[in-house]
């Protein structure tokens, strides 16, 4: 739901959690290179190409200047489909992940480089050979978000086509993981391997030689509870959804929660939520320019769509400056290629008309209402004092920043909260000299052995502990 408080207004409503003694917990940036969604506007006159090098080289390059700890960079596999058209206000595509990171190597010295690549339509060997690749590049700053990919739309790119059922895609990504672990593992030695499971049975030597960083950092995104368990189990770093304080905390308590049983501390696994800053010279102008921003990103084909995509049918006939329609959802779906996050369509729909009725809401209005979030708006000093205080109580480690324009969105957050937060003593004045896993905070990589020594025991206690409740 869209919230265009300031942050002043919301901050009265949150519940601080107790004081952290010693040092004052470190607020981390990272940078998002929008593209394939909803988030960037890209009819303002600011905003560039997302295919040419230079869009990937200025985000970068001011993340940099901004002490930010990586640049992240989506994938998008496949062209996403609306009624079997390339949607027009989308934007299409991406350009290969790995070749722009390694691209990026050249152009900086200290920021981590971080790609998705799916763990479903790829083999362990190359893409723990393209990572290793890009640490050796980087002087150890690669970094590797694993996804799964959850639709057959996409599989059909591949060769092996379709796509897994939920429990496998874990599996086998838990599974590619512990491979690539251990293929970076043998770098350091002779490289010869041999491994045999479920979904891989390979062997040879593996070419790269030792990784500067040890191992690549590796993300996930995981929410369900077997997707925080995966994340427990095998990730150095988790991006969430989970970006307002309050949910942020809460996220954070169980994730952290997991980690003893897994063998681990707390600062071995990171959260950073996906955010959007927001700022003006006050308070006012700032919730002023948030209500621009999100009518920006949000057209009137754009509503529509979206609406579409709830209720599964065409909607073309209806004015989105009007009332929402008036039909029930459809039991088909006329979008491809993209992650349904509305598991119960009628009861939303049902929720929406309340909201809509409530408050005069045209249906582009109520799309803006609920599919825009700005998670910090303010003046500078008041979002670098709420970004503190998220810290502080725990609702993240870091934040991952999603600007609304590329690739300028990220300038005026370097030029103006960085400093803010510098004042505070909550951000760092200059790299440390280390690798991406030095520079987040991450203890030293760990042999692949040992996380899979650490997830069995976790879930063999686990499964004991179930056996013993149903006896």
């Amino acid at each position: 739901m869209s919230d265009l408080r300031s942050t002043d207004q919301r901050r009265s409503t949150d519940t601080p959690a107790a004081a952290i003694p010693g040092q004052p917990r470190q607020v981390h940036f990272a940078a998002h290179f929008p593209g394939v969604n909803n988030t960037t506007v890209w009819s303002d006159p600011a905003s560039g190409s997302h295919i040419e090098f230079d869009s990937f080289s200025h985000l970068a390059k001011t993340a940099e200047a901004g002490l930010f700890d990586f640049f992240f960079l989506a994938e998008g596999l496949r062209l996403r489909e609306h009624q079997g058209q390339i949607f027009d206000l989308d934007v299409v595509g991406r350009p290969n992940t790995t070749a722009v990171l390694s691209a990026l190597a050249a152009v900086t010295k200290h920021i981590g480089l971080a790609g998705t690549l799916s763990s479903t339509f790829n083999e362990p060997f190359d893409i723990a050979r393209r990572l290793a690749t890009i640490d050796h590049l980087s002087n150890g700053r690669a970094a590797w978000n694993v996804v799964t990919t959850s639709n057959a739309f996409t599989g059909e790119n591949f060769r092996r086509g379709g796509y897994l059922d939920y429990a496998d895609r874990y599996r086998r990504a838990e599974d590619f993981i512990d491979v690539a672990r251990r293929l970076w593992d043998t770098a350091a030695g002779d490289g010869s391997f041999t491994h045999g499971s479920d979904f891989f049975d390979i062997s040879g030597r593996f070419p790269t030689g030792a990784l500067p960083g040890g191992h690549p950092v590796v993300f996930q995104a995981g929410d369900s509870d077997s997707g925080r368990d995966f994340a427990v189990g095998s990730a150095d770093v988790i991006f969430t959804r989970h970006s307002d304080p309050e949910s942020g905390r809460k996220f954070y308590a169980d994730v952290k929660s997991r980690l003893a049983r897994y063998g681990r501390t707390e600062d071995s696994l990171k959260i950073y939520p996906g955010v959007s800053i927001i700022l003006g010279d006050t308070p006012a102008e700032a919730v002023e320019r948030s209500r621009e921003v999100a009518a920006q990103q949000v057209s009137e084909a754009g509503a529509i769509a979206f609406l579409e995509r709830v209720w599964d049918r065409d909607l073309s006939a209806f004015d989105p400056n009007g009332p929402l329609p008036d039909v029930p959802p459809a039991a088909e779906s006329i979008s491809q290629g993209r992650v349904k996050h509305i598991k119960d369509a009628e009861a939303t729909i049902a929720s929406w008309r309340q909201i809509a009725e409530a408050e005069k809401l045209s249906a582009r209005e109520l799309v803006i209402k609920v599919s825009t979030r700005h998670s910090y708006v303010g003046t500078p000093a008041q979002v670098a004092t709420d970004l503190a205080e998220a810290v502080r109580t725990r609702a993240a480690d870091g934040f991952i920043l999603v600007p609304h324009l590329t690739p300028g969105g990220l300038d005026e957050v370097v030029a103006k909260v960085v400093p803010e937060l510098q004042e505070r003593g909550v951000y760092r004045t200059e790299y440390p000299d280390g690798s991406l896993r030095e520079n987040i905070g991450l203890p030293a990589a760990r042999p692949a052995a040992d996380w899979a020594e650490n997830r069995d025991r976790a879930r063999s206690v686990h499964t004991d502990a179930e056996l013993k409740e149903v006896g």
